[in-house]
């Protein structure tokens, strides 16, 4: 693999998966969230209005504690606890890069159960 001053990266590989495999890696350390797409994360920490997920490497948001289910729900942890895998979607970043999830737009829109999201 090489990477050029002006950001290209080059990867080359007798073994074709190999460089698939590379490509694939590099394409996901520098994605970038996109507003009303919906991604895996896992939650990465509770606090008291909601929860912070990592949706991409180094790339976390918040889902607020109104956004967590279609009812209202009295406690994050009555939901979600650390380590949990669950499906959210991005609803806004900020100017300062701030990202707003929502656990509810994504179970509605994929249809899952809220059980199948979380753990």
């Amino acid at each position: 693999m090489d990477v050029e001053d002006d950001g290209t990266v080059m990867i080359a590989s007798a073994d074709e998966a190999a460089s698939r495999k590379a490509v694939e890696m590099v394409q996901r350390i520098v994605a970038e969230a996109e507003i009303g797409r919906i991604y895996k994360g896992t939650v990465r920490k509770i606090v008291e209005f909601g929860a912070f997920v990592e949706i991409l490497p180094g790339t976390d948001g918040l889902i607020h504690i109104s956004q967590l289910a279609p009812e209202r729900v009295r406690k994050v942890s009555d939901v979600l606890k650390e380590g949990d895998e669950v499906m959210v979607k991005v609803l806004d970043i900020d100017k300062q890069g701030k990202i707003r999830l929502s656990r509810k737009d994504a179970l509605q829109e994929t249809g899952a159960s809220p059980e199948s999201s979380a753990r």
